[in-house]
């Protein structure tokens, strides 16, 4: 890996962060852009935009954070547990779900709904899934756990201050800039090393 595919990759990873961050903005902050729009305010329409799109960036920051930690506790657990780490690495892909769910509903109070934190938990681990499967059939079958280990495990821990918001406007706000960043470098990273995919 050389340096000039690192910053190829940090430049490309920012780009989507905050072109994903300013498009999710159109819908779930659709309120904010209506009342720039009518009567229609240019300076306030382009304060919104440049606001959003400084916020993808940021997101898009703390997922390349995320993506170098992750490499870092990753060569790690295998230099420390060596067999035990893919197991290790599947219970806190359990822990983490169970976390997503079951505290979060706990700290939603009386008369609040398990669903929509059992269909969150589901997508994550859908899209972590499907994410893991494509590293898999790229490179090895070695791939698959630590790949869900970090779409699933790494983005909750990223996703933490929306989650600790109040509402659900940067809980959807940011999720989508942070999967998408995050599979995005856990898919390019293979290729940037030039290595041909080994299969088994």
């Amino acid at each position: 890996m050389t340096s000039r595919k690192w910053v190829h990759l940090f430049w490309t990873t920012l780009v989507l962060g905050g072109a994903l961050t300013l498009l999710t903005s159109f819908v779930v902050k659709a309120d904010a852009y209506a009342q720039v729009l009518q009567p229609f305010d240019f300076f306030e329409l382009i304060g919104l935009l440049l606001f959003f799109s400084g916020l993808g960036f940021i997101f898009s920051i703390i997922s390349q954070m995320g993506f170098f930690a992750y490499l870092t506790v990753h060569q790690f657990g295998l230099g420390m547990f060596k067999g035990l780490w893919p197991a290790i690495q599947v219970f806190l892909i359990v822990f983490t779900l169970f976390d997503l769910v079951y505290f979060r509903y706990q700290a939603a109070g009386e008369g609040a709904s398990l669903w929509p934190y059992l269909l969150t938990a589901f997508a994550l681990l859908a899209v972590s899934y499907v994410v893991a499967r494509i590293k898999r059939k790229e490179t090895n079958s070695k791939a698959f756990i630590p790949a869900l280990f970090f779409m699933v495990v790494v983005t909750t821990v990223e996703w933490v201050p929306a989650l600790q918001s109040e509402g659900q406007v940067y809980v959807w706000l940011m999720i989508i800039p942070l999967l998408a960043c995050n599979a995005y470098q856990l898919l390019l990273l293979h290729r940037l090393n030039n290595k041909e995919p080994k299969r088994k």
